[in-house]
């Protein structure tokens, strides 16, 4: 047996005692490769890990930077209040009708907001809109381009507060990440974010490596500060 046929077999496993798709997200995963959608998004194990972590935060509003087709929506807008609000930006407006049409099936659009623009720009907006109505993010969830990775973690500090989680997907980039002499722009784009979490005065983090049905990956996950 080959390395990543056991990484899949013990994903099998722990998704179909841990984590099985119900016929919401199983759905969601359908519709979205029929729309020609990229296969990217994340594993079932990883959306409910997403989701623990929205629960055990206590979070009443999520920032979600990287819709896809909303199968991460799904995970992270279940684990919130009936009076919760989560607000994903997509940059693709294809991308943002199948998720929308998802979120709808799911029950999920009165709590859900997408907005379709470059995330840099809907960034820029929230901050401005909290300027005149401060409501912070209890959690961030990074999973865009990764070239931008610590622009985001840069809005993602002006948006949050103290004790909010800020998580980037992606981050092990096939191992690449510990390359320094790599060129690639989602490489360097990642090894800025995580250099920023790591000496920023504002953020507690560590990074984690993992195997499984989406290959060689991992992510970070850090804590605003006082």
């Amino acid at each position: 047996m080959s390395e990543a046929q056991l990484w899949d077999d013990v994903d099998d496993y722990f998704i179909g005692q841990l984590a099985p798709d119900d016929e919401v997200l199983a759905a969601a995963l359908r519709d979205s490769e029929a729309a020609g959608l990229p296969q990217i998004a994340v594993s079932a194990t990883a959306g409910k890990l997403l989701h623990l972590l929205a629960q055990i935060q206590g979070a009443s509003r999520i920032l979600e930077i990287g819709t896809l087709g909303g199968y991460s929506t799904i995970w992270l807008a279940r684990a919130l209040p009936a009076d919760g609000r989560l607000v994903t930006l997509e940059y693709s407006p294809k991308h943002a009708e199948v998720a929308t049409r998802n979120l709808a099936r799911a029950g999920l659009d009165k709590i859900v907001e997408v907005r379709v623009g470059p995330a840099l720009e809907s960034l820029a907006e929230l901050v401005d809109e909290t300027a005149e109505n401060p409501a912070p993010f209890d959690l961030v969830f990074i999973d865009a381009d990764k070239v931008n990775n610590p622009h985001y973690v840069e809005w993602a500090l002006k948006l949050t507060r103290p004790g909010s989680l800020i998580i980037v997907d992606n981050v092990v980039r096939g191992g690449r990440v510990a390359d320094p002499a790599s060129t690639a722009p989602d490489v360097q784009g990642t090894r800025t974010a995580i250099e920023l979490i790591g000496s920023h005065a504002r953020l507690s983090g560590t990074a984690i490596q993992t195997v499984g049905k989406k290959g060689y990956d991992g992510f970070a996950l850090a804590r605003v500060l006082a």
